[in-house]
């Protein structure tokens, strides 16, 4: 069904039509029925086939991080891997954080191993989740490529499970039942008896830690595969510089630079829609969500759609841009900052006989559109403006240049991991440029050149700033050398969740084996019209703080001010907000 879907899109009405009249059946093949035609790939290296051997050698349940630079050829050696799996009359799961990037890697699957490969995502509709989930049961789906929630895939005859990106904070459930699935795979390839392999070209430092630790198979690939070579960076500092939306002149420049020379550019900038802010130059007003902000604490509405629509990113809401200010009457409404939106609109302007394309979740919502955009760029010069989006996994062979804008606002925050997220950030999307025979170049624009983190990672590498954050965490005692859980809560009225949350720090103060840390409002106190606010609890071991929650919870359910909010425990929060 699978081959049928992407050689005759829309043969199911077809098939049901012939059902109906007596002239087809539906049956079911024996998954060895299948002829082998998997394509021949190029020749690994060194390293890659120490990779390889190693994972082939693999008895039972074995934890191994594959870790290799960008354009290492990480994928690969998971090709590699599971033609092994597949020869054995094994099936493999392979996990990828984003539906982006399933399309890109099930071409190219099917293209290498010859057999049918399986997709499992969110894009899909129910009932094709359901054949594919059923293929599975049956032992039929002996390849599967999807994200979080294929982990739960059922496998009678697993034999390796591969985690694509996993320190993807795209893996993190963040509603309902939550859980983290690259650690729940290697939950379950242990109750399967399988390998588990994590792959990344900058591991989260958790796995880092365990393959230091000597609990994970440390794979290392030092150096790109074939002929390409790292890209170049540059840090171009940008004080005193006259930007148009964000853009120096010597950017402009380096990009017409690159698109003259028949090349591709990736302009990268973590913030989608117009503008951040929509302010009022006379009176200082800026429009704020009214669902999601406080007295003191605004949460500002992102300006869409040329500079006609706000919307706030955190709730949904939407509303047109008033015609003048609601406070002082003026018509100096301005959008201030810059987002995805308004840089496509100048280069395409600045840059108009070639295509600019915007890649974020506004241009990319309809199925198959993110393979659609790049499909529509192909070879031919052009630029990419995008989010997140576009720094995880894509090979564009003819990119030959990644700008980088906006990174400041990483440099300083609250959040502990946000110098681990900000590297792997700039790590990916620099790892773009360059992968084919063409050199590649990569540009930061920054207000801070000299900042600690941008000069270890240029000068070391992703490796040398990792051990210096993992020095610095565990002084802090924070995770991977301390174990936590966040006790959220949110109601209408303001003091509910303090209130529960109060009652909860007697029942676990209790206890006596863990540190509590509040409870506090929430850093974003209130959202789509919920006043929040959490608990954070501690413990430098993992078992105490398991014991101390199994203890508490059946508690925390009977408590009276329980009643009144919404609340939710998260073990290992990826985010504190």
């Amino acid at each position: 069904e699978a081959q049928l879907d992407d050689a005759l899109p829309g043969w199911r009405a077809a098939a049901r039509t012939l059902a109906r009249r007596g002239l087809a059946v539906r049956s079911a093949l024996a998954a060895t029925a299948m002829p082998a035609l998997a394509g021949s790939g190029p020749q690994p290296n060194d390293e890659q086939c120490h990779a390889i051997d190693v994972i082939r050698g693999a008895v039972g349940f074995a934890p191994m991080l594959l870790d290799g630079v960008t354009g290492s050829g990480k994928t690969e050696v998971y090709l590699q891997a599971i033609a092994d799996c597949l020869a054995r009359g094994r099936q493999a799961l392979v996990l990828v954080p984003e539906i982006g990037l399933t399309p890109q890697m099930l071409a190219r699957f099917r293209a290498r191993l010859g057999v049918p490969v399986h997709a499992l995502h969110s894009g899909l509709t129910d009932g094709e989740r359901a054949r594919v989930w059923t293929a599975a049961w049956r032992g039929e789906a002996r390849v599967v490529v999807g994200t979080r929630s294929a982990v739960f895939m059922p496998l009678p005859d697993a034999g390796l499970v591969v985690v694509d990106e996993e320190h993807d904070a795209s893996y993190k459930q963040q509603d309902g039942i939550r859980y983290h699935a690259r650690d729940f795979a290697l939950v379950r390839g242990k109750a399967l008896g399988v390998p588990v392999l994590l792959g990344s070209a900058t591991p989260s430092l958790e796995s880092l830690h365990n393959a230091r630790a000597g609990r994970y198979v440390h794979l290392r690939l030092h150096r790109r595969a074939g002929s390409a070579r790292p890209p170049t960076v540059r840090v171009l500092d940008i004080h005193k510089r006259p930007l148009q939306a964000g853009l120096s002149p010597e950017l402009l420049d380096a990009i017409a630079r690159a698109l003259a020379a028949g090349g591709q550019v990736l302009v990268f900038k973590n913030r989608r829609g117009y503008a951040p802010v929509l302010l009022c130059h006379d009176c200082g007003w800026s429009a704020q969500c009214r669902r999601c902000s406080t007295a003191t604490h605004g949460s500002p509405m992102t300006v869409h759609a040329g500079g006609r629509r706000l919307q706030c990113h955190h709730c949904g809401a939407r509303q047109p841009v008033p015609q003048a200010c609601p406070d002082c009457g003026g018509l100096a409404l301005q959008p201030q900052g810059n987002g995805t939106e308004r840089i496509e609109e100048l280069l395409a302007e600045r840059f108009a006989d070639v295509p600019v394309l915007r890649v974020d979740r506004g241009s990319t919502r309809r199925q198959n559109g993110l393979e659609s955009l790049l499909a529509q760029l192909g070879t031919r010069p052009g630029i990419l403006v995008g989010t997140q989006m576009l720094a995880k996994g894509h090979d564009l062979p003819n990119l030959t240049l990644v700008a980088v804008v906006g990174i400041d606002e990483g440099l300083f925050s609250a959040d502990f991991r946000a110098s681990e997220k900000l590297a792997q950030q700039l790590i990916q999307v620099a790892g773009r440029a360059g992968r084919a025979d063409r050199a590649g170049e990569v540009w930061l624009q920054t207000h801070h050149p000299g900042h600690p983190l941008l000069q270890t990672l240029i000068e070391g590498g992703y490796h040398a700033f990792a051990g210096a954050e993992l020095l610095q965490r565990e002084a802090a005692g924070f995770p991977p050398f301390a174990h936590l859980a966040l006790l959220r809560a949110e109601a209408v009225n303001a003091d509910a969740p303090l209130a529960f949350l109060q009652a909860a720090k007697s029942l676990l103060a209790a206890d006596g084996t863990v540190d509590i840390h509040g409870p506090l409002p929430a850093p974003m106190p209130r959202r789509a019209g919920l006043h929040r606010a959490q608990l954070l609890l501690s413990s430098a071991a993992r078992a105490a703080l398991h014991a101390a929650l199994a203890a508490a919870v059946p508690a925390l359910h009977a408590l009276p001010t329980a009643r009144k909010v919404r609340w939710s425990l998260d073990v290992d929060p990826v985010d504190l907000y």
